[in-house]
């Protein structure tokens, strides 16, 4: 040890080890890597070493002081990456990517949320580089900063570059084509560990950039051929149904679908939705298809009956892409398209992406009155929302196509104690606990919204359709939701959690259905475009109407899990639907690779901007 503390290269090799260890047990105890065996563990462990070495070894070109304080400030940077990585995940469930930074127009309106995720286990992060200020300032004149002889740093790098093809050659054997699931981040960081994913991610990033330069029209007309074969008929008693009526779409912020029908300590958590299905369609197999992009990107689902992207929301990447968005689609048939949302206009970039969808007008937060006593958190609150907002509805055009996006409901789920009107769930998670006293206020809100919409002559001759956007409950709170579900939170269960609840009232409806077919958010648009009578079969669009008699029972999430009638496939494990137990992965294997394609179809879309070239081959 009296040698190797002596050694020039020793400054170095502490500050990766620190790095590689402190690294190994943040993310081991942080983020939900579930590793099967001892070699899973071998390669988890290891994986940050090589990284951390390579990125270390740039103080070899240095000597003195600067290769100290080059040491401190590579520490600093890593010290940042995980810090920044394990609050975005104890949100998203998910890791920071290239694309996320350039949503860095959100933070403001983040605030609330982010303060809600910092605590004193964040800044664990940063205990190295305490360690080594405290080192370095009482051994410096002990430690060894000469000069490193070119000898010595070719082979640091040769051990390094064995240490690398060891790490890779392990993961491969391990999980075959590893680095072509650059959408499955959970398996990239498991096995190449949390900064070689960067790094890897931002080769994907060079490289998807390129895509755009190098399309063609040829890529979308194989696309067009793929969905034209899985387009189905839609039912003939349900086409045309509403035909030139009014259609009102509400996002329902961070809903899932466990909620309807529940109850908290006796009290029932959403009474008006669960009497308003049985006077509508509701659909008890659907599912959020989100990304990073969360409510964005439910919206760019819904809009375009695309996938959002693997990485980053398209809202932030892709603004100005050429779309067929349903904006645009219904203004051909003489419909007007506003959108009310109580929020700065550049938040997630809608005033850019909105007038690329073609809506006709955007009321943001400008247009409502907000004051403190009617707004916390995120904003205005829904009930006051959508009273304003449905005064503003009556004076737009119609026929209209007007979409209204809640945020009540949205995490850290707070309220004010006089519009709490259930108690708080006592699970000893404040996440979990105060979820269901918003989830209330937001159906209050939603009778509020309906009633005012019959009051005001608008209810009649419109479609009102209810969707939830993406999860509100994230798996960091699996042991609060055990305790409310009374059971196990297994990665089956995960899956059905994705649930989010959906469901259509066709105007002058008094008798509801609950149709129990596998579907997604990806659906929504065919089906409303087939109820108010409007041609789609030509449409680039994966989804399907979910009255046709023949849909496919299938629903991909953007990770590449996906669920069918019989099978849900979640972290390479296919499992049985009905019994939620694992079985043979040969079972979900004809849908593997159906899901592969139809994501990898989508982000040609997407990345090459193919769009520009529709309808220019027929």
């Amino acid at each position: 040890m009296k040698n190797i503390t002596k050694s020039n290269l020793w400054p170095i090799l502490l500050a990766s080890v620190l790095v590689w260890i402190k690294t190994y047990l943040i993310t081991r105890f942080t983020f939900d890597v579930e590793l099967e065996n001892f070699m899973q563990e071998f390669i988890y462990f290891i994986s940050t070493l090589s990284t951390s070495l390579v990125i270390f070894g740039l103080a070899l070109f240095s000597s003195g002081k600067k290769r100290l304080h080059t040491i401190m400030f590579i520490t600093f940077i890593f010290s940042f990456i995980l810090t920044a990585n394990t609050i975005f995940y104890a949100f998203y469930d998910d890791f920071i990517t290239v694309p996320v930074l350039f949503q860095s127009s959100n933070m403001a309106d983040l605030g609330t949320s982010i303060a809600e995720l910092i605590n004193l286990k964040t800044f664990l992060g940063f205990v190295d580089l305490v360690i080594l200020a405290v080192y370095f300032h009482f051994a410096k004149n002990t430690l060894n900063l000469e000069p490193v002889m070119r000898k010595i740093k070719s082979s640091y790098y040769m051990s390094i570059v064995i240490l690398i093809i060891f790490n890779l050659g392990l993961a491969e054997t391990e999980r075959p084509q590893l680095l072509t699931r650059s959408f499955d981040r959970k398996v990239l960081v498991k096995n190449i560990g949390l900064y070689n994913f960067h790094i890897y991610d931002i080769a994907i990033q060079s490289r998807t950039t390129a895509q755009k330069a190098l399309a063609d029209s040829t890529e979308l007309v194989d696309i067009e051929n793929y969905i034209e074969a899985n387009t189905k008929k839609p039912r003939p008693e349900m086409q045309g149904i509403a035909k030139g009526k009014n259609v009102i779409i509400v996002s329902m912020e961070s809903l899932q679908d466990f909620t309807i029908g529940s109850k908290v300590n006796g009290q029932e958590v959403t009474p008006f939705l669960n009497q308003f299905i049985k006077e509508s369609y509701y659909f008890n197999n659907f599912y959020h298809q989100t990304g990073q992009g969360k409510t964005s990107d439910a919206e760019f689902i819904i809009d375009n009956s695309l996938y959002p992207l693997d990485r980053g929301a398209v809202f932030f990447t892709h603004p100005n892409n050429r779309y067929l968005a349903t904006p645009e689609i219904l203004k051909q048939n003489g419909y007007y398209s506003a959108v009310f949302h109580a929020n700065n206009k550049s938040f997630w970039n809608r005033d850019v992406i909105y007038k690329t969808f073609k809506y006709d007008r955007f009321f943001d937060v400008e247009d409502y009155t907000v004051t403190p006593e009617n707004s916390i958190s995120w904003g205005l609150k829904d009930k006051e929302f959508f009273d304003q907002s449905v005064d503003m509805l009556k004076n737009v055009p119609q026929p209209f196509y007007a979409k209204f996006l809640t945020l009540t409901n949205h995490f850290p789920f707070l309220l004010n104690e006089e519009d709490k009107t259930i108690d708080e769930f006592n699970s000893g998670d404040k996440v979990v606990d105060k979820y269901f006293t918003t989830v209330r206020y937001l159906d209050e809100s939603l009778k509020q919204f309906v009633q005012k919409l019959k009051d005001d002559g608008l209810y009649e001759n419109s479609i009102i359709v209810f969707y939830g956007d993406h999860y509100g409950i994230s798996e960091n709170h699996n042991a609060a939701m055990e305790m409310y579900l009374g059971k196990p939170i297994t990665k089956f269960e995960t899956v059905q959690l994705q649930k989010v609840p959906f469901l259509i009232h066709i105007p002058n409806q008094k008798k509801g259905q609950t149709i129990s077919t596998v579907s997604g958010q990806v659906d929504i648009r065919p089906t409303l475009l087939n109820l108010l009578g409007i041609e789609s079969k030509d449409l680039v669009q994966f989804g399907n109407d979910l009255f046709a008699p023949d849909k496919y029972p299938f629903t991909v999430f953007r990770n590449g899990s996906f669920v069918t009638d019989k099978y849900i496939y979640t972290d390479s494990k296919c499992y049985d639907k009905t019994t939620g137990i694992e079985i043979e992965k040969e079972a979900c294997g004809p849908y593997v690779d159906k899901a592969k394609q139809e994501l990898q179809y989508s982000d040609k879309i997407i990345y090459g901007d193919l769009l520009r070239f529709y309808g220019k081959d027929k």
